[in-house]
C-alpha cells in the first residue's frame, strides 16, 4: 500500500537523524498525526506518471510532507491560528510547548532538503522546487492573514494570489518534484505542472465549497468559519455556481494536461476526481 510505505519512509527517517529524544518526539507527533499524504502521493504518481517509480520518488514525497508538516505545526502556535487540536489529537504546541513547537517545525523544514538529496534524478532541481514553493506557501500565507498584496489589486485577484500560494504552490511543486525524481522529459514535466497548478487550485475552491455549504457534522470539521472571518474565497467573489464552474473548468484542464501520459497517469485521473467531487 502507498500510504503504508509513505508512513514508514517518513519514520524511518526521522529515526536515523541524531536528534534529542524530545526534539524527535515533537517531530514524529507533527508528522503521523494523519491526514491525507496528498502532497507525498502527488509526488509518488507523477513519478509514476513520468515512468519512474515510487523508489525513485520517495526522498522527495518524504521532504513535501515534512515543510507540509512544518507549516501546520507554525500555524496552529497561538500567533497564528492558535489551534489547541488536529486530526483529533493535541497540537504540536500543545503537547510540547511552545517553544518545541517552533524548534520541531525548525527542524523538520531543515531536514526536508536533506532528504530531497537522496532523489534519484535531478536532486539540485527537486530541492530548488521544494524550497520555492515553501517561500510562495509562505507567502500566501501572509497574503492571507496579514495581507500586504500589491497595490491596486481587485478582491478576485487578490484571491487568486491567496490560492495559487498559500494552497497550490505546494501541490504543484509535488507534481514538479515527482516529475524531476524519475527524469521526465520536458514535455512530461509541462504536463505534470499544469496538472498540479490546476489541481492545487481546484483543490482550495473546493474547500471553500465546503467551508460555504457543507454542516460541521458532515464536513468532520467547523464551517462557515472563512465567512465569519470576512476572509476572500471563492464563493464569496463568484458565487456558488460560478464556484463549481471553476471547479469543472480545472478538472477538465488538469484531466487534458494527462491525456498523452496514458495509463501511467491513471492514479493521477483517479485522484483529480476524488478531489473535485469531494465535500469534507
Amino acid at each position: 500500500m502507498l500510504l503504508e510505505a509513505i508512513e514508514c519512509a517518513l519514520a524511518d527517517f526521522l529515526a536515523r537523524q541524531d536528534l534529542p529524544e524530545n526534539l524527535r518526539a515533537a517531530c514524529l507527533h507533527a508528522v503521523l498525526a494523519g491526514g491525507k499524504r496528498l502532497r507525498p502521493i502527488l509526488v509518488l504518481e507523477s513519478a509514476r506518471a513520468a515512468g519512474g517509480s515510487v523508489a525513485d520518488a520517495m526522498p522527495a514525497a518524504v521532504a513535501i510532507e515534512f515543510v507540509h508538516a512544518f507549516s501546520l505545526v507554525h500555524d496552529d502556535l497561538p500567533a497564528l491560528d492558535n489551534d489547541t487540536m488536529r486530526r483529533g489529537k493535541p497540537t504540536c504546541h500543545v503537547a510540547f510547548g511552545e517553544a518545541m513547537a517552533i524548534l520541531a517545525g525548525d527542524c523538520l523544514l531543515a531536514l526536508a532538503p536533506v532528504s530531497a538529496a537522496a532523489a534519484a534524478h535531478n536532486v539540485a532541481e527537486i530541492q530548488r522546487e521544494l524550497m520555492s514553493g515553501t517561500v510562495r506557501m509562505i507567502a500566501g500565507q501572509v497574503y492571507d492573514t496579514l495581507q500586504g498584496f500589491p497595490a491596486g489589486l481587485a478582491a478576485a485577484e487578490q484571491l487568486e494570489l491567496v490560492h495559487h500560494n498559500k494552497t497550490g504552490a505546494l501541490l504543484e511543486a509535488s507534481c514538479r518534484m515527482g516529475a524531476l525524481a524519475a527524469g521526465a522529459n520536458a514535455d512530461e514535466l509541462a504536463r505534470l505542472t499544469t496538472y498540479g497548478r490546476a489541481t492545487g487550485l481546484m483543490f482550495q475552491i473546493v474547500d471553500d465549497l465546503i467551508d460555504a455549504t457543507q454542516t460541521a457534522e458532515h464536513a468532520g470539521k467547523a464551517t462557515g468559519k472563512d465567512a465569519d472571518a470576512g476572509k476572500l474565497t471563492y464563493p464569496a467573489i463568484h458565487g456558488i455556481a460560478g464556484s463549481r464552474r471553476e471547479i469543472a473548468r480545472l478538472r477538465a484542464e488538469a484531466d487534458d494536461a494527462l491525456a498523452p501520459l496514458g495509463a501511467r497517469a491513471n492514479k493521477l485521473r483517479h485522484l483529480l476526481a476524488f478531489l473535485a467531487d469531494r465535500t469534507k
